[in-house]
């Protein structure tokens, strides 16, 4: 059935969004950034106190040369999250129940077998690559092509850490660069946007569009590869800002965070 003009346009705008969040790499720590407020100032209608700031105590150094233009991205993004996205990903976990949504989650997280053995590669670290295709190969067999995991049944194989091109590119000593806040995306920085771009072209769910091309296969796809991971990002983007004096900083400061360990994970 063909799609009229004037409906495909919003479809195609919300599915554009959708990947934009299916390529984010969302923050998953609470922060732990130095905020700017002083003692006895105010911080989104609260006083601050000296205790609130303990939560921004371990700080490092980060490079945000553009913060007035990535803090203005981020209040725009903050709007899409909480008129748009929140609703959507609501909804997906009302209408989908549990047992579908982790099936359909575990699905996609089989089918990026490549993103991950590729990166292993690249970092040197062939037996975490081993280990990734053993544990592809039990939740694509075993796992009825990675509806279930399978794999978490073997010890070896269920805590193995995921790789990706941000990750690589710092085991080769690549720097961060400047912390930049992208359109629908969120925090990244300049290593990791490329980083975001190797990811892309790694993933097999993005290959169908130029296999099959089309509205169906272009969108319907990816956008539901998006939609199933939505709740988790906005309960990560939640936990790490919502109770914060400058949810901007609590944001920056978890990504980073995150990263770091990711960077960390890479050189072990």
């Amino acid at each position: 059935m063909k799609i009229p003009t004037l409906v495909r346009f919003p479809l195609l705008l919300l599915a554009l969004v959708l990947l934009g969040t299916g390529c984010s790499s969302a923050p998953r720590k609470a922060p732990a950034d130095p905020a700017p407020a002083a003692v006895g100032a105010k911080a989104d209608g609260k006083a601050v106190a000296a205790d609130d700031l303990d939560e921004y105590a371990t700080s490092g150094a980060v490079s945000d040369p553009i913060e007035p233009v990535n803090r203005a991205t981020f209040w725009l993004n903050h709007q899409l999250y909480r008129y748009l996205l929140k609703p959507i990903a609501k909804g997906y976990e009302f209408i989908i129940p549990k047992p579908v949504r982790r099936g359909v989650a575990n699905a996609f997280e089989n089918v990026r077998y490549p993103v991950r053995v590729v990166n292993d590669t690249l970092q040197g670290n062939f037996h975490r690559a081993g280990l990734e295709t053993g544990k592809f190969f039990v939740n694509t067999v075993i796992g009825v092509g990675g509806v279930m995991r399978a794999s978490d049944r073997f010890p070896a194989l269920a805590d193995v850490p995921a790789g990706d091109t941000g990750q690589t590119f710092a085991k080769w000593g690549i720097g961060p660069g400047p912390y930049v806040v992208l359109p629908v995306l969120g925090p990244s920085t300049v290593r990791d946007t490329f980083g975001l771009a190797g990811d892309y072209a790694l993933n097999p769910i993005n290959w169908v569009t130029i296999w099959f091309g089309g509205y169906t296969w272009t969108l319907a796809i990816p956008s539901a590869n998006s939609l199933r991971s939505l709740p988790d990002q906005m309960n990560q983007y939640d936990a790490a800002t919502q109770n914060s004096l400058d949810r901007y900083l609590a944001a920056r400061s978890a990504y980073m965070q995150y990263r770091e360990e990711r960077k960390a994970a890479a050189l072990r």
